[in-house]
């Protein structure tokens, strides 16, 4: 396995990520991996945006949506130039 030092970091960074950890039962060092886990490796869904939406309206039944009537284009303001 590689290792990874990051330098800089700011305190309150450091903080969140402590305090995020705790909250998990993890060391920082783990809860660092489980973020860069589910940041850099998502699944195939959630890179699919028209496939995500597809799955979200699909319960609709609906094969299309009504197209509404088309109105005239009103003419531009006429400022007195």
């Amino acid at each position: 396995m590689a290792s990874l030092t990051i330098r800089n970091l700011d305190n309150n960074l450091k903080v969140q990520l402590r305090q995020q950890a705790a909250r998990h039962g993890r060391s920082m060092e783990a809860e660092v991996r489980n973020i860069l886990l589910q940041t850099l490796i998502a699944p195939e869904s959630e890179l699919n945006l028209a496939a995500a939406i597809h799955r979200r309206f699909e319960s609709l039944d609906v094969d299309s949506l009504p197209i509404p009537p088309r109105q005239a284009v009103r003419n531009p303001p006429d400022f007195g130039e």
